[in-house]
């Protein structure tokens, strides 16, 4: 086996590896997703109070009085309302692996929770995405 052809297995390997990992990226945020539906709680604040309540989280001050309430009349979820999305180095390292893989923006930012524009940056700031050329118009000479 030559050197060029362990060059060409070994990016295979690695392209394989990328989308391996975007899909399991992938599942793992839909089974989260899915687990204030699964346990019976009509949003996801509500599902967060509740694992707060059970794991005991208790205080003296507003706060805590504030999250006891709410954890007894739970309201309805505003709809359209989002939340600003973490972007982490892992997160970062799994939409690269899926721009490699071929995904496209619009497919990586719904499977990961993240705006377009989030994903444009992320690939900007890998390098994975053309400089555009500066064209500058020329004012005219005789002025």
């Amino acid at each position: 086996m030559s050197f060029t052809d362990q060059i060409a297995e070994l990016e295979k390997a690695k392209a394989k590896i990328a989308q391996a990992e975007a899909k399991l990226a992938s599942d793992r945020v839909s089974a989260l997703a899915k687990l204030p539906s699964d346990y019976g709680y009509a949003s996801l604040n509500d599902f967060i109070k509740a694992l707060k309540a059970a794991a005991g989280k208790t205080g003296k001050g507003k706060k805590a009085k504030a999250a006891k309430k709410a954890a007894k009349a739970p309201k309805a979820a505003k709809a359209g309302k989002r939340t600003r999305a973490k972007i982490t180095p892992e997160l970062k390292q799994q939409v690269i692996a899926a721009v490699q893989a071929g995904d496209s923006g619009a497919k990586i930012a719904k499977a990961f929770g993240i705006s377009l524009p989030s994903v444009q940056n992320i690939k900007k700031e890998a390098g994975l995405v053309k400089a555009r050329s500066a064209a500058v118009p020329q004012a005219p000479a005789s002025l």
